[in-house]
């Protein structure tokens, strides 16, 4: 299946329509496409045909109910589990993962919520987990690792990134909350050359550390990296995101330019109400 771009379809339910945003009009080849992403857990449907593009530097907000397919989505965009149907490509060549370490080799990060960061460990231990680098010469080859080498980079990827942390020498478990999550995606940037996914990622956090976090965002997709961020902030969404995908029952039933439709408008979509069908 060659990927393509949406059209400007409407999805009937009941006696009402959705009609979908036309997205991505004239701007190339996407930096990640799906198409017709299905996939059930036993008798459960969790996503219906799903078609998504995501294109350079571009946010782009997933939102939807509980149970709407989102983290599904993302978690085979992210190789951890695989559809029983559909395609993904990216930069227009069609790619399959059997893990999450083979989308990751190819620039897909993702930022959990859970962060997956280790306590125990320094800043730039968490940014070059599971990717140290070993010194050159028969040392490496013993496992001796460049700690120098690995925080100097740490350094100046989370400077890239504007992300201000006292020392890359700190112990993660020691951080706030907004430097934990800060780190995160600094992580995912340094290694994420195609994209980052975000899911929920100031689920825990307080208001000024959700702002900065935005602003994060913001820096990410302004040096070409999209994101797809996952959140039921709807008004940071709205607010960071250039669209907004609304999942419903494992479709995708709109796709809005937010700077052309309302928090409102998004949460009609949200419970079904703009589809004329009463929410679940």
């Amino acid at each position: 299946m060659e990927s393509q771009e949406p059209a400007n379809d409407s999805l009937s339910a009941g006696d009402g329509a959705g009609t979908f945003a036309p997205a991505g009009a004239d701007r190339g080849v996407p930096t990640v496409s799906v198409r017709g992403i299905t996939k059930h857990f036993g008798t459960i449907q969790a996503l219906r045909g799903v078609d998504l593009d995501i294109y350079p530097s571009e946010i782009v907000g997933l939102v939807g109910d509980n149970g709407a397919g989102k983290s599904t989505l993302v978690n085979i965009i992210s190789g951890g589990v695989q559809p029983n149907a559909g395609t993904i490509s990216v930069e227009g060549k069609k790619v399959s993962f059997s893990s999450s370490l083979e989308a990751r080799r190819l620039g897909i990060e993702t930022v959990y919520q859970d962060l997956a960061l280790a306590p125990d460990l320094s800043v730039w231990a968490n940014i070059f987990l599971g990717r140290e680098k070993p010194v050159k010469g028969p040392l490496g080859r013993l496992g001796w690792l460049d700690r120098k080498a690995m925080a100097n980079q740490a350094q100046a990827d989370l400077e890239r990134t504007r992300i201000r942390i006292d020392s890359v020498n700190a112990l993660a478990g020691r951080l706030s909350g907004g430097q934990r999550q800060a780190i995160a995606v600094g992580r995912a940037v340094a290694w994420g050359s195609k994209v980052v996914l975000m899911d929920e990622p100031t689920a825990a956090l307080g208001v000024e550390q959700q702002e900065r976090v935005g602003e994060l965002v913001a820096t990410v997709a302004a040096q070409g990296v999209p994101v797809l961020l996952i959140s039921h902030n709807l008004p940071q969404v709205h607010k960071l995101a250039h669209r907004v995908v609304v999942l419903f029952q494992g479709q995708v039933v709109a796709n809005l330019r937010s700077d052309e439709s309302s928090v409102d408008e998004v949460v009609s979509w949200i419970t079904g109400a703009a589809l004329g069908t009463r929410r679940p």
